[in-house]
């Protein structure tokens, strides 16, 4: 399953720069398919929301770090564990029950965002 950020995030920034797909971003920012991956053009994502990967899309959440969903692989194929969890001082990020995939799910989209 993908992981999530909690409301009880304080901000630090500390799980930013360590996801490897560049699924997670500050509150209030936009995001793009394109950053921290190989996708190009016009992409359908794995919950089948079609995008362009340049574009900028709108912010999951205002208040918080947020994770984008379709860009998460609770870094499967290149740590054992979530690093943002791995690193969070507060424990908020945590396994999103609304989102379960199993490991092959996850290393499929792992190689859909990075080419492979």
């Amino acid at each position: 399953m993908a992981i999530k950020i909690t409301d009880e995030c304080i901000n630090c920034g500390a799980c930013e720069p360590e996801c490897p797909n560049n699924a997670i971003y500050e509150g209030a920012v936009d995001w793009k398919a394109s950053e921290g991956t190989a996708l190009t053009g016009t992409v359908t994502m794995p919950s089948g929301l079609t995008v362009d990967a340049d574009s900028p899309q709108e912010p999951v959440s205002d208040d918080v770090y947020f994770i984008v969903t379709d860009k998460c692989t609770e870094c499967k194929g290149f740590h054992e564990e979530p690093q943002c969890a791995a690193v969070c001082p507060v424990d908020c990020c945590v396994p999103d029950e609304d989102h379960v995939e199993s490991e092959e799910t996850l290393l499929n989209k792992k190689a859909f965002l990075h080419g492979e």
